[in-house]
């Protein structure tokens, strides 16, 4: 009968056994890709190993000390190591994608700058071409002429100095002359007024100028064409 009650007893102890095995076994239930829930018998090392991380990598994810006594109980949230890696790797991917707008940015404020470089070059260039063209354009000689010159502002007028006073019997208004002194200088003047010396001399013109780019030697003599 002692026999009989030990083996009865056994197989119990056996039958426990198993079933408490199969219960550690279980794994937690997935709440999502980086969190489980803890279920009765289960333990540090059984989540991990289902989820196929290292004892201590599920320590470190939670807080706790690696090697430590991890107590859990039953409907406590484990968080699994990826929970930390995607963290991370979300934060690498962000700071290279504001990295990446912000050189994206730099170029092309840089190509903006460049662009108004150029216009500006462009610009410069095509004034310098219009000058030298105005400067080297023949036109139909006159002759020789007197040149002399006055400021129309100490004449207390506003016409400025593109303009060249003439006789307008020989040269009417509008007229664009191009104005070559005995020095090489060039100039190149539209026929806006007549003036006493040029009204009385049908050879001289009356070159408007600012004072301080007068000449010294005041009165000179011109070939002039008609541009």
């Amino acid at each position: 009968m002692k026999k009989v009650l030990s083996i009865a007893l056994v197989s119990t102890m056996a039958l426990t056994a198993i079933s408490a095995t199969t219960k550690t076994a279980q794994a937690a239930v997935q709440l999502d890709s980086n969190h489980v829930q803890v279920e009765a018998g289960d333990t540090y090392k059984s989540i991990a190993e289902n989820a196929g991380v290292t004892i201590a990598e599920l320590e470190q994810a939670n807080g706790r000390e690696v090697g430590g006594y991890d107590l859990i109980f039953p409907g406590e949230t484990v968080t699994l190591p990826g929970a930390t890696t995607t963290a991370t790797a979300d934060t690498t991917t962000q700071a290279a994608q504001d990295t990446t707008q912000t050189a994206q940015a730099t170029q092309t404020t840089e190509d903006t700058s460049y662009q108004a470089q150029d216009t500006t070059q462009a610009t410069t260039q095509s004034a310098a071409t219009t000058t030298q063209s105005s400067t080297t354009q023949t036109g139909t000689s006159q002759g020789t002429f007197k040149i002399s010159f006055y400021d129309p502002a100490v004449l207390g007028s506003n016409m400025g100095y593109g303009g060249v006073a003439a006789n307008l019997s020989v040269f009417p208004k509008g007229t664009t002359l191009k104005i070559t002194l005995s020095d090489g200088t060039v100039l190149i003047r539209t026929v806006n007024d007549t003036g006493t010396f040029a009204y009385s001399n049908p050879n001289q013109l009356d070159v408007a100028m600012p004072n301080n780019q007068i000449p010294s030697y005041g009165v000179t003599t011109a070939s002039v064409e008609v541009l």
